[in-house]
């Protein structure tokens, strides 16, 4: 019976990460299509990594009059950038993430390398608008999926765990500030002006998609050892856990109860580790919750 329960929650485990993977292929498509229809064809460029990977391809290709007939190289330099980071990151971060993380950028330079850069609609507002609204959607739904676009994410996230003075957001607008301004030297106002609002809106569009700033709180009351359950969470989530000595009022019977703060993106996963130690164990969470003090915001 025990041996049927465990093998029923280890299936849901596989389908629920399969659609969350699919997911992210999906996201990975949305943000090439924003990017090389909207953005490439009018000569704008994003943000963080990607942005820098392509004004290296200007220079390869419009400078250095590099071969590459109608592939976009940017997608190629942006996943060649990644491979040390990923190789980093494997031993700071939770092995599920990395593992999607690697197959989100995978599928991104892929798309990004078939999907040829059209011109939809002339108007560099209009494209700026819409191409920041696909993109940041895309990237919204990877993030949903506990996954990442890599690229300053990743590096983000370990210089947050490295200095903790750091945050995410103070990392990508210095490397914006330093991207566009390299722009504004190398070619134009226009360009620089119009970048930074696909940029804006494509910061929003993901925002409002993605649910990595909302603060959970949980708590886990179980009767089982806990010690390899702990274990999971440091590794895969690297979420710290308080935990003390409780008795069920009705049943007299000792039990464990775990504290955890956490994102909402990561509870899923929280509770994938909790069921896989504890099928019946009673898990409370408190959503929005403000938090003040060492606690660790993740990309």
């Amino acid at each position: 019976m025990e041996s049927n329960l465990q093998k029923r929650i280890e299936n849901k485990k596989w389908l629920f990460e399969a659609e969350r993977t699919i997911g992210c292929i999906i996201g990975s498509l949305m943000y090439a299509v924003g990017v090389n229809l909207f953005l490439v064809p009018i000569g704008l460029y994003t943000g963080g990594l990607m942005g820098i990977c392509q004004v290296i391809r200007t220079i390869l290709v419009d400078y250095m009059n590099l071969p590459v007939g109608n592939i976009d190289i940017a997608g190629i330099i942006y996943y060649i950038i990644n491979v040390p980071i990923f190789i980093i990151a494997m031993k700071k971060m939770g092995k599920r993430f990395l593992a999607k993380t690697l197959i989100t950028v995978t599928a991104m330079t892929i798309f990004m390398s078939v999907i040829p850069a059209k011109l939809i609609i002339e108007d560099m507002m209009a494209s700026s608008v819409v191409g920041g609204i696909i993109a940041g959607v895309g990237i919204g739904i990877t993030l949903r999926m506990a996954s990442s676009g890599g690229g300053m994410d990743i590096i983000g996230v370990l210089l947050v765990r490295w200095k903790k003075d750091f945050s995410v957001g103070k990392v990508n607008l210095l490397v914006n500030i330093l991207l566009y301004g390299a722009c504004l030297f190398m070619f134009d106002i226009k360009t620089v002006i119009y970048s930074v609002i696909f940029a804006s809106v494509y910061s929003i569009a993901m925002d409002k998609v993605h649910v990595q700033n909302i603060n959970m709180a949980v708590n886990i009351i179980t009767k089982v050892d806990t010690k390899a359950m702990e274990q999971e969470v440091f590794e895969e989530l690297g979420r710290g856990v308080t935990k003390w000595k409780a008795v069920g009022a009705y049943t007299e019977e000792d039990e464990q109860m775990l504290y955890i703060m956490l994102s909402k993106y990561e509870l899923n996963r929280l509770k994938t580790i909790v069921r896989k130690y504890d099928p019946y164990a009673f898990i409370v969470q408190n959503e929005g919750v403000r938090v003040d003090g060492n606690y660790l915001v993740k990309l």
